[in-house]
């Protein structure tokens, strides 16, 4: 086992530095200040000071990029996005519950129970702490649809929701097979073995694997499905680093 490098002496320096300066904005600035989305500002220009690979995410986005990575959860099955303090929905997850109750992307969330939960400043964390539950719970949410101005409450039984990574396969011509892969989840390569099996059973003999927007995810994942293209014993990926 490898010991951690200690924090060198500048590195030392510079937090100090930083936590005078937090410290001191947090006392003598002349309006009130939140310390922590002041800290996550902070973070993210500084590793963008280093290469575009490295990138900071929040507890909140890490919590909802691994559920979705897990391949479901129990909630009312919507993307959303906070715009200028309102949550607004992108898209309902087709045929889950919000889509059958009748949500529609470009609605706005504006009440979730009675709690009034526009304009109070919420953050991710805060939406899926109120729409996220165990399946078969209810919870209501009064919303404005996209170009009107009337509420409307609906009342949406939480469900279990499938995050499927494999989202399209199949036969572009009749020997070229076509798969969509949005991200590398913890099921991705079930998925793609699954796709990749059916297509071959329809006479597939080379594959446009689509990559387009995928945001990433496990490595193992990807390795595997890389794995099931590359012949023979090469190294696929390997790290390295100061350790």
């Amino acid at each position: 086992m490898v010991d951690p490098k200690p924090v060198s002496s500048d590195s030392s320096k510079s937090i100090a530095k930083f936590r005078e300066v937090l410290s001191n904005i947090d006392r003598s600035y002349v309006d009130s200040v939140n310390a922590i989305e002041l800290v996550d500002v902070a973070i993210v220009s500084m590793l963008k000071e280093l290469d575009p690979h490295t990138a900071y995410i929040s507890a909140e986005e890490l919590e909802m990029s691994n559920m979705r990575l897990k391949g479901g959860y129990d909630g009312i099955g919507v993307q959303f996005d906070v715009i200028r303090d309102t949550i607004v929905v992108v898209k309902p997850t087709p045929g889950g519950p919000s889509d059958r109750a009748g949500i529609k992307a470009g609605d706005r969330i504006i009440k979730v129970e009675e709690e009034v939960v526009a304009g109070i400043d919420i953050r991710t964390k805060g939406v899926t702490d109120r729409l996220l539950g165990k399946k078969g719970t209810e919870v209501r949410v009064t919303v404005i649809h996209f170009g009107e101005s009337e509420e409307k409450e609906f009342t949406i039984t939480r469900g279990k929701i499938p995050q499927k990574t494999v989202v399209a396969s199949y036969m572009a011509t009749p020997d070229i097979g076509y798969i969509k892969l949005t991200s590398f989840g913890s099921k991705s390569y079930e998925e793609f073995k699954f796709a990749l099996t059916e297509l071959k059973e329809q006479g597939m003999k080379k594959l446009i694997l689509d990559l387009q927007g995928n945001g990433g995810g496990y490595m193992l994942a990807a390795e595997k499905i890389a794995d099931e293209m590359i012949g023979g014993e090469p190294i696929i990926v390997s790290q390295k680093g100061k350790t």
